[in-house]
């Protein structure tokens, strides 16, 4: 099965997926806002949405980047060096300024499904920043010269996809604890900026020494 990283990559992949599941960011504020606002379904029907604004990311980045590997082994190499400061300059964000992460039940008519959904799908693929994320955050698990870099890096996006939903459903159905422990206990989201900081960094000096 060409299309599967290394087990050492997948590893590591795993772990950057699940801390950047846990972290919030447009998506999440979406989601579990509309599951405040108008239950579940709706929550639901949002992250559902956002997941499939990652696939559309997926697709792309697995094409321009798998050409990008063929055209020029050397130039997907300067990318990943330019993705790992991209990640220290994440991680150091995070402890810098923290999250302005925060969730308030807020009056809103029931909307359909689809239009859910919709808002989903559209603010995850008009996000500069997730757009920026995917280019820099992929090629780190894919070596320079592997031929079949494009396949792995569309497995990984879809990886992405199968761990965040399950989790990201969870947190759908814990929306209201979620919500009152923010308000109660802000020093959770500082440990959570934290986690993200520490394991962003460690991949960060991980592909800079890889690549001395």
């Amino acid at each position: 099965m060409t299309f599967l990283p290394d087990a050492s990559a997948l590893l590591a992949f795993t772990v950057a997926a699940i801390v950047l599941t846990i972290t919030p960011g447009p998506d999440m504020t979406l989601f579990l806002g509309r599951t405040l606002a108008q239950g579940r379904r709706a929550g639901i029907a949002a992250m559902l949405g956002a997941c499939s604004g990652v696939l559309v990311h997926t697709t792309l980045a697995s094409i321009g980047l798998s050409a990008l590997v063929a055209a020029s082994p050397e130039a997907f190499l300067a990318l990943k060096v330019a993705g790992a400061a991209y990640l220290a300059w994440l991680a150091f964000a995070a402890i810098r300024n923290g999250s302005s992460f925060s969730l308030e039940r807020e009056a809103m008519a029931p909307q359909p499904f689809l239009r859910n959904w919709l808002t989903g799908v559209g603010i995850n693929l008009l996000n500069p920043k997730i757009i920026l994320f995917f280019v820099t955050f992929l090629p780190p698990f894919v070596a320079a010269n592997d031929p079949y870099a494009g396949q792995k890096l569309f497995f990984l996006g879809v990886y992405f996809i199968v761990i965040a939903v399950p989790m990201s459903i969870g947190m759908i159905f814990a929306a209201d604890r979620i919500a009152t422990t923010l308000k109660k206990k802000p020093t959770v989201m500082r440990a959570i900026d934290w986690v993200f900081a520490s394991v962003f960094s460690a991949f960060a000096v991980h592909i800079l020494l890889a690549r001395v």
